[in-house]
């Protein structure tokens, strides 16, 4: 076999390890969207943070990342990370990873986005991000009786 890129897509590696937490896909949407307008990346960056207010839970990363007027292009030969600009100014409003740009480019991850992104799409946001925290968090608790 030989070494080099795998053959294995940014979507099937997450949608992958999604499923290895017990998560499904709705899931995994809302607590990557959840996660990043919380602004928790582990190395502090500002890939995929689509909020004016990092560190409130809130539907901006959806409702920024299917935004029309945003234009995204990659920023390295790798094309793991993109620049999003205003197509009218080509000013930089948001920076973000190949992770961020699949829930709006994989129809499945899309059609979820496109939920939250509506506008009164708040509540089941923030119900179903607490849901799936929970879960995530509950996963390894062997001391709960789960059904």
């Amino acid at each position: 076999m030989k070494k080099g890129k795998s053959n294995v897509s940014a979507e099937e590696k997450l949608i992958d390890k999604a499923q290895l937490m017990g998560l499904t896909a709705p899931e995994m949407t809302v607590l990557v969207g959840g996660m990043r307008v919380l602004d928790t990346n582990y190395d502090s960056s500002k890939n995929g943070v689509f909020t004016k207010k990092p560190g409130t839970l809130s539907t901006d990363y959806f409702v920024n990342l299917l935004d029309m007027s945003t234009t995204w292009k990659e920023t390295d030969k790798s094309e793991q990370y993109f620049v999003g600009k205003d197509r009218k100014s080509k000013k930089t409003k948001w920076k973000g990873s190949r992770v961020d740009l699949i829930f709006g480019s994989n129809s499945q991850l899309r059609a979820l986005a496109e939920v939250y992104a509506c506008k009164d799409s708040s509540d089941k946001f923030i119900k179903d991000f607490v849901s799936a925290w929970v879960k995530v968090m509950n996963a390894d608790r062997f001391d709960l009786r789960l059904n």
